[in-house]
């Protein structure tokens, strides 16, 4: 009686389950190498990309540490000490005193002016490029491409280039060393009007404006109730933009302004630091340096509270679905 026997069956080996080496010792456990990948989400480490960042991180904030400790010294403390460390007498609370009452508190006068350049300028800049950025990117009409045309050229202006032809016409009109002077020239945000065109291009779906129409809105309804919410990331970063144009402009109220109380914060700031060209002038460069400080914070403040809208605008449109 013959007994028949099965083949025996062999398992080829798995990957996982490679040998060990010859001079590994018997019953060690097996070893596996697992490559690193990089995914969008984990992105590759650059030692050089970090180095450079880390140079134009303290490019940035070495004039802001400056600006921070000179504010806390006296004239005398600012000529005895180092410019990056704290002098023996702490003086911030005396100097930021001291700014707004000086020469009968013409610093908060400065102030109100360059707000009041801010709300009217800026908002009203601000306000037009939502206009026109909305109705080119939603409407068309002949012309259009021309007017493309015209918007690219503006960007590409610099403003001190029509500020003496800007000046002479407003002089004719009557409109020099006045606050209008600054406020009118500043409701012209060319950038600010094409960032809106685009934003908008891509921000509000043509079918839901047809929508809209269709339920019986208006087009002023439509563009309040519908087009605006989804346009409020493009709104505060064009905003940002007018606003520290508007803040930090210097040559036209310099060409356009004569009368100090009327002059914004930046004219007024040089005007005390050149007190000390002139004989018998004032030296007065810690108010001046507190002044700066002083001058900085609404922006920085502006910034950090609108810094989640800002971001998400420069980002919009980059990517396309």
């Amino acid at each position: 009686m013959s007994s028949t026997s099965s083949p025996a069956t062999t398992a080829s080996p798995s990957p996982s389950a490679a040998a060990p080496p010859a001079d590994a010792a018997p019953g060690a456990p097996r070893l596996r190498t697992r490559r690193r990948q990089h995914s969008p989400g984990r992105p590759r480490r650059s030692v050089l990309l970090t180095v450079l960042t880390g140079l134009v991180l303290v490019y940035t904030l070495v004039p802001l540490v400056w600006l921070l400790i000179s504010a806390t010294k006296t004239q005398q403390g600012l000529a005895d000490s180092s410019g990056l460390w704290f002098a023996d007498e702490f003086a911030l609370w005396d100097n930021i005193s001291q700014t707004f009452t000086y020469n009968d508190g013409i610093f908060t006068r400065w102030l109100l002016n360059t707000l009041l350049y801010v709300v009217l300028g800026a908002g009203g800049a601000t306000f037009l490029a939502i206009l026109g950025g909305y109705a080119l990117a939603k409407f068309d009409f002949p012309g259009k491409r021309g007017v493309f045309a015209v918007v690219i050229g503006a960007v590409a202006v610099p403003g001190t280039a029509l500020a003496v032809p800007t000046f002479l016409m407003f002089s004719k009109m009557g409109l020099t060393d006045t606050p209008w002077a600054v406020i009118i020239p500043s409701l012209v945000s060319p950038f600010g009007l094409y960032l809106m065109w685009v934003f908008a291009t891509e921000a509000i779906p043509t079918e839901l404006l047809e929508a809209a129409r269709i339920d019986g809105a208006g087009e002023v309804r439509t563009f309040f109730q519908v087009a605006l919410p989804l346009l409020a990331p493009g709104i505060v970063t064009v905003l940002l933009f007018t606003t520290v144009a508007t803040w930090n402009n210097y040559f036209l109220p310099l060409i356009m302004l004569k009368d100090p109380d009327w002059y914004p914060l930046t004219l007024g700031l040089s005007a005390w630091n050149s007190q000390a060209e002139t004989i018998g002038g004032d030296v007065i460069f810690n108010l001046v340096i507190t002044g700066s400080l002083l001058t900085i914070v609404p922006l920085i403040v502006a910034f950090l509270l609108l810094q989640k809208y800002w971001q998400s605008g420069l980002a919009a449109g980059s990517v396309k679905e």
